[in-house]
């Protein structure tokens, strides 16, 4: 027996309706936007076959999950807080964007070996843009994704500290950290000289091994162990700090990473993740 958990925007009654025949129950719970079998006899590759057919977010969960099991919440940035590419974003005031995109969008599907350099490459197109150029793209085009802030308040109210590590700048990573009321957050340093970037990044780069180990790190501040940490991002370079915690998350992410994690959310928003848990035990 299995918990399964289906959730879109707009849930219809047919889509409902065809997991109640392949489960052969009529669901516990059924509201606008999701519906739960708590016993459910299903495999998961039916679940997914279903998932797909009716373009739903479908996910068998162990029973009993608890948000209070785990202590730290971990989150990418670009494409999973935030909706855009900070790089890309940034890129479009130089007459760039297309071209940094396609970099971007190469890295995140894991098809550029090496991320350091990618990430130098891009950050090259950058060079002569003003540094107020990063406070429009911050001011003008940085929105948080659907139900993040609910999902971090959610979080942080059951004593859940929250970490968000990027491969993005820290000119972003410090405002969103500040916005959402993060505990920690790290990132790369663009470097600026006389009120125009360089082009070039100040200090090691944020790359998929580098996340692992903050993540790691993290856990060891904390006294706890990986396996009670929350690791939810989109791209590549979060698969290696998603490998080691208790739960993954993979935010409307690139194959790669949906066929590497604990879960996916493709159709809902980030508060989709609190459906999850078992509700009478969230506070």
């Amino acid at each position: 027996m299995s918990r399964l958990i289906v959730q879109h925007p707009h849930l219809s009654d047919p889509v409902v309706q065809a997991f109640s025949v392949a489960t052969q129950a009529v669901p516990d719970l059924r509201g606008p936007m999701l519906a739960c079998w708590n016993a459910a006899r299903i495999d998961g590759a039916t679940v997914s076959a279903l998932a797909e057919t009716h373009q739903v977010d479908a996910e068998i969960v162990a029973p009993g999950l608890r948000l209070q099991d785990f202590r730290l919440a971990v989150f990418d940035m670009d494409s999973t807080l935030i909706t855009i590419e900070c790089v890309d974003e940034i890129a479009d005031f130089a007459g760039r964007k297309a071209e940094v995109a396609a970099i971007t969008e190469a890295a995140m599907r894991g098809e550029i070996a090496d991320y350091d350099d990618s990430l130098r490459r891009r950050v090259g197109l950058l060079a002569g843009l003003g540094e107020d150029t990063l406070e429009r793209v911050w001011r003008e085009r940085v929105q948080l994704s659907p139900g993040a802030q609910t999902l971090i308040c959610a979080l942080q109210h059951a004593g859940l500290a929250t970490l968000l590590v990027s491969g993005g700048f820290t000119f972003f990573t410090e405002r969103l950290r500040s916005r959402l009321s993060l505990t920690w957050a790290r990132s790369n340093l663009l470097e600026i000289d006389e009120g125009h970037l360089t082009g070039r990044l100040i200090g090691p780069i944020v790359n998929a091994g580098v996340k692992r180990r903050i993540v790691e790190q993290v856990c060891a501040l904390m006294e706890i162990a990986p396996s009670q940490a929350i690791v939810v991002g989109d791209g590549a370079n979060d698969l290696q700090m998603m490998s080691i915690a208790g739960l993954s998350v993979a935010y409307h992410a690139k194959p790669i990473v949906r066929d590497e994690t604990t879960h996916a959310i493709n159709h809902c928003g980030l508060d989709a993740l609190l459906q999850f848990f078992e509700a009478s035990e969230t506070p």
